[in-house]
């Protein structure tokens, strides 16, 4: 029992630790299997998916069973709930009263055929008025009818194939939507990790600046024993310290921030990561991998050939439709009859139908899927010409970015240099301390231009990447 009280423990403080040294690889991995955004999107496509084999369904057909319970005294539906159960007699149609009325004639008559039949022809219009009281009265009754009713369509003019590619179609939308998203959380997912790497790389330099001021204390200490320095030397390299110190915890604040973002993303939690140690990688771009790759010019085809089947759809309401059905049923006045053979009863039949004038309507639609399609037709044109206007945008700003990396690592570099020899200059007096912590600030200033025109690059490369995604 102790033992297993500790493994509870210890993996419930794995759980809670989180993952650690996560590569990005690993995380692309655990991002496709949990983001709770592409879930989601998954979860839609499933409905889509629903929506095919619902379309299928109707191809199949449909089989109701029915039941009904009535009980009336109305005599129309008591006389037709006898005739519907096959229990009907003649003393239902009243022949009650009118065999009494007969009986009468010939008991009036002694038996004599010649006169009943003389008392027929001067008294028939008064038997014939007599209204039977068990057709006009009757008890009220229960009536039970139990049905199945088949209908299945045998033509459709196409509507029915049609509707059939075009959910198809929007499933494979629906694909594409997911690709979306995951597209983009891999691009943000990619964005963060780069982000540390360059924050990692900020907090490794001003650490070293931080290690060169804290020595720059120690001289001045030395030198203020020598008389060659003064407090307000001290105090202001003290400061500067504390400036420096200030934008470490904002950097790690930072760092922090991003391993949440990560988290996020990946719904776990994630302690440290390895940030890439090269710069992402520029990818190949031309049209016509533009027009391969890009989701959004798949999207705008899968668009084009949906609209191209409504046509279709539209055309079929000019052609007949064709069903057939089938009724099968029993009815009685007991939910379950005694012998189901002695009161069933069958329908079957074919229907055709067609929609000869509906004051154009009809037209009008058709013509407008017509239009559709061909304004779908121009967003894709629109699309493959924006997708590789992006794209040739993005390579002409990487350049850009490059060229700019290339000048604040220069600057940077130099602005270090300047500042060792203005270190070397205070010490022999010929430079102030004012004059040393200037430098330092021009060197810090070009070490935050660097990365932010590193960052700036890495994210037009992952928009480049995104773009045809990769």
């Amino acid at each position: 029992m102790k033992l297993f009280i500790l493994l509870i423990v210890v993996a419930t403080l794995t759980l809670n630790a989180g993952i650690k040294r996560l590569t990005l690889n690993s995380a692309l991995d655990i991002l496709e299997r949990s983001n709770l955004e592409v879930k989601a999107s998954k979860y839609e496509e499933s409905m889509k998916f629903y929506d095919i084999a619902a379309v299928k369904a109707k191809n199949f057909g449909t089989l109701e069973l029915t039941i009904t319970g009535l009980r009336s005294n109305d005599a129309g539906n008591v006389f037709g709930f006898k005739m519907q159960s096959r229990s009907a007699s003649f003393a239902d149609f009243g022949f009650a009263d009118f065999m009494g009325a007969i009986g009468q004639g010939a008991q009036a008559s002694g038996g004599d055929f010649g006169a009943f039949s003389q008392g027929l022809a001067t008294q028939g219009s008064s038997i014939l008025s007599i209204q039977p009281k068990d057709l006009n009265y009757p008890s009220a009754r229960n009536h039970f009818i139990t049905k199945f009713s088949y209908k299945v369509p045998l033509y459709t003019g196409g509507m029915l194939s049609n509707y059939k590619k075009i959910t198809t179609k929007l499933y494979k939308m629906s694909q594409l939507d997911t690709q979306k998203v995951l597209s983009m959380k891999r691009y943000e997912l990619k964005k963060s990790f780069y982000d540390v790497a360059l924050v990692n790389n900020f907090i490794s330099n001003l650490n070293s600046i931080k290690r060169n001021i804290k020595k720059l204390k120690s001289v001045i200490k030395e030198m203020q024993k020598e008389g060659y320095a003064v407090e307000t030397d001290y105090l202001e390299v003290d400061a500067k310290l504390a400036e420096v110190e200030a934008m470490l915890d904002e950097a790690k604040l930072n760092k922090d921030l991003a391993l949440h973002f990560i988290s996020f993303l990946l719904n776990r939690e994630v302690s440290s990561i390895v940030a890439p140690k090269r710069t992402p990688k520029v990818p190949r771009v031309t049209k016509e991998i533009v027009e391969a790759k890009s989701l959004d010019v798949a999207k705008a085809r899968l668009g084009q050939s949906i609209t191209k089947d409504a046509i279709e759809v539209e055309k079929a309401k000019f052609k007949p439709t064709v069903g057939a059905f089938a009724e099968y049923g029993y009815a009685d006045k007991k939910l379950i009859p005694d012998s189901i053979s002695k009161k069933d009863f069958y329908t079957v039949g074919v229907q055709a139908k067609m929609n000869l004038f509906n004051g154009g309507a009809d037209k009008a639609a058709l013509e407008k899927a017509k239009t559709n399609y061909l304004k779908v037709s121009t967003q894709v044109i629109l699309a493959k010409k924006g997708m590789w206007l992006k794209a040739s945008k993005l390579k002409s700003q990487i350049k850009t970015l490059t060229a700019q990396v290339r000048s604040y690592q220069k600057q940077y570099k130099f602005s270090k240099r300047v500042y060792d020899t203005y270190k070397e200059k205070y010490k022999e007096g010929l430079a102030s301390i004012t004059d040393l912590l200037i430098k330092q600030s021009k060197e810090i200033e070009m070490l935050m231009k660097l990365l932010e025109v590193k960052n700036k690059k890495n994210a037009k490369i992952l928009e480049l990447q995104n773009l045809i995604n990769e």
